[in-house]
């Protein structure tokens, strides 16, 4: 298992990119707290396939929804379903995460 982050790290309504990995093995991971629950998904835009944030750790609007910044897809942060932009009806692919001693790993 991969350790991520402390799980106080991520505030509600926030999110955080991970690496984890190389080469093949390479995962690119956004996890997201959203009223104090902690979900991931692939941060792969499935539009495109290109990463949701332009900047580090902006992927979240002012109304909470993790955003797109190559298009503008917007994507609800409990289950990653895209509600608008031009991926209407897709969704982020989930991540299996678990918590383990007060820290977020990923669960392989």
């Amino acid at each position: 298992m991969s350790v991520l982050c402390a799980v106080g790290e991520i505030v509600d309504g926030q999110a955080r990119g991970f690496v984890v990995g190389a080469g093949a093995g390479r995962r690119d991971v956004v996890v997201v707290n959203s009223g104090g629950v902690l979900r991931a998904y692939a941060n792969r835009c499935p539009h495109r396939g290109t990463p949701l944030e332009t900047f580090p750790d902006r992927f979240t609007d002012s109304a909470g929804l993790l955003v797109c910044s190559t298009h503008g897809a917007r994507f609800r942060p409990d289950d990653g379903y895209c509600v608008s932009g031009p991926c209407v009806g897709q969704a982020l692919q989930s991540v299996a995460i678990a918590l383990q001693d007060g820290s977020v790993v990923l669960a392989d």
